[in-house]
């Protein structure tokens, strides 16, 4: 990209610069004395780039243009000013009914995009009145039992007309039947059915433990959810490859990727050993990635992602179709960066996560409330997240033009070291067979802990500032918040209204359905229309995981 001759007086003139201006400034005023290196991936940090440092960028093969391969430049020819990112923030507060309630505010609010969480005992497929479900209900997000809850959750909220994003991975088949179901019932075509699924069982086994059964059959399940959506609901994408839960257990940005997209790549041999062809469901395939605070960083993160991916599916998998080979992403601000000390900062912290994400070229954004190193987030701290992405879309200029940092020396530099350093730890997995042998061997999980401890080390040891825990601290005793609080007296009124359902509900209807459910693990029939039909009949979240377990039995953790 650049004449040889003009890199020679670019390198003789940084020398000249550096004996002349630099050295000079250096010994009399001196330096800070911090390492300079990216956050998390360690790469050093030059004093400056130039054109040298990018000496071997081929514009139309490294970078391209927006839309075009290898998509390093984003997936859509006119960015955001086409359309904004979509706006989504987290909700699942404890019931269905306040869970309706904070849908109806954000969306009054300007949010674009419905997220919904659940309850760790929904997580992990089992009934609020489930022993295993004692003192979690609730807590972690909403509860949801029967199709009832959803027909609370979305009440009044046609879904034809939203997009719904679900974090649920081990029963994510149980809950998108739920969606479908609830979308038949409000007479939508499942063609108009939009938004995503997270379920994404590979990192639960790395990063999260809300699993349910072994890999072989939950790889299963995730196939047959493919199979699905490619024909009955094509706009909805059917996982969500999280490297979200990965960089938040301590990985670095590159692993992040790295681990992320190794995952997605046994999720497509999976697809494919199972008789579908590739580009008939990876269009349908989307990725989670975390936003952190070195922003140059996530920028050039991102953008090595797209890159890796496109090569990924067009080298190993001869996909055809564009959008077969276009990584689209949803980017949540990172949850561990937030502190309990000084909780105002976190305002500051997910601003710039967010311009990280945004700069990188996102497809959706969740930007957490300043709160949630304490609790759920208050409405008025989901208000100010999500006015952070307003102020970030429409005052800022970060959304006018296309990748504004594009052709940075530095950013183009550092997106080559991620992407680079991703291949290498891609190659490893490869050579340990695979991304379910290296989490049997447990080879990723070590690299993650390894580095999340030096991490803990240098925050603890003062190397790393962490403004207002180890630096710059404030005595901040008696000062109290408003915090959100899910009650004993909530978990009781979610197993009352259960218990309702169940005296409700046809009883020979349930057991049939659950029934063909049992017949459809046994076989190799399409788990997800029985599912439907078994949701439609009020069968219970914690009724259809059962029969999937006798079925295909519990990983008891350890080893894959």
């Amino acid at each position: 990209m650049f004449d040889e001759e003009d890199l020679a007086t670019i390198r003789e003139g940084t020398d000249a610069w550096e004996a002349e201006h630099v050295e000079p400034t250096v010994e009399r005023f001196g330096e800070r004395e911090e390492q300079f290196r990216t956050d998390t991936g360690g790469q050093p940090v030059d004093r400056l780039y130039t054109p040298a440092d990018v000496a071997e960028l081929d514009y139309q093969e490294d970078l391209g243009f927006p839309g075009a391969e290898p998509y390093t430049r984003g997936v859509y020819s006119t960015g955001y000013r086409g359309r904004l990112w979509t706006m989504r923030q987290y909700a699942g507060m404890g019931t269905a009914e306040e869970t309706n309630e904070r849908f109806h505010y954000l969306l009054d609010e300007g949010q674009t995009g419905l997220s919904l969480a659940f309850d760790l005992p929904t997580q992990m497929g089992y009934d609020s009145d489930d022993a295993m479900a004692a003192g979690e209900v609730g807590r972690s997000g909403v509860a949801i039992d029967t199709i009832r809850d959803f027909e609370t959750v979305f009440d009044d909220i046609p879904l034809s007309e939203v997009s719904t994003s679900m974090t649920i991975n081990a029963p994510a088949s149980v809950l998108l039947a739920m969606y479908v179901a609830l979308g038949d019932q409000q007479g939508v075509d499942r063609e108009e059915l939009r938004g995503t699924i997270q379920n994404d069982v590979l990192k639960e086994y790395i990063a999260r433990n809300t699993y349910i059964h072994p890999p072989e059959p939950s790889m299963r399940i995730v196939t047959d959810v493919f199979e699905f959506a490619a024909e009955e609901i094509p706009n909805f994408n059917t996982i969500s490859i999280s490297g979200y839960h990965i960089r938040e257990a301590g990985s670095t940005a590159a692993q992040e990727i790295a681990f992320t997209l190794a995952n997605g790549i046994e999720y497509v041999e999976a697809a494919i050993d199972a008789g579908l062809d590739v580009d008939e469901f990876a269009p349908q395939l989307s990725f989670f990635f975390a936003s952190y605070n070195n922003v140059l960083e996530e920028v050039a993160k991102f953008r090595a992602a797209r890159r890796l991916w496109h090569s990924i599916m067009e080298d190993r998998f001869d996909a055809e179709k564009p959008a077969s080979k276009q990584l689209k992403f949803h980017t949540q601000t990172a949850g561990s960066t937030l502190t309990a000390q000084q909780v105002e900062n976190n305002v500051v912290r997910v601003a710039y996560q967010a311009l990280a994400a945004v700069l990188g070229g996102t497809q959706s954004l969740h930007t957490n409330g300043k709160d949630e190193a304490l609790a759920l987030p208050t409405e008025e701290s989901v208000r100010t997240a999500l006015r952070t992405q307003q102020i970030l879309a429409h005052e800022s200029g970060a959304a006018d033009t296309i990748d504004p940092l594009g052709g940075s020396y530095y950013v183009e530099s550092l997106t080559d070291e991620v992407e680079a350093e991703a291949r290498s730890i891609i190659d490893e997995v490869d050579e340990r067979d695979g991304m379910l042998q290296a989490i049997d061997d447990g080879y990723v999980q070590r690299q993650i802990q390894d580095v999340a401890y030096d991490r803990q080390q240098a925050v603890e040891s003062g190397e790393r500032i962490v403004v207002g825990v180890n630096e710059f601290t404030v005595d901040e005793g008696g000062q109290e918040m408003d915090l959100e609080e899910v009650t004993e007296e909530d978990e009781q009124r979610q197993i009352e209204s259960l218990e309702a359902v169940r005296e409700e509900r046809d009883d020979e209807a349930v057991d049939a359905a659950l029934a063909t459910v049992g017949e459809a693990a046994r076989s190799d029939a399409n788990l997800m229309p029985p599912l439907i039909d078994a949701v439609k009949a009020e069968a219970t979240v914690g009724e259809i995981c059962g029969v999937l377990r006798e079925e295909f039995g519990e990983y008891a953790g350890g080893g894959v």
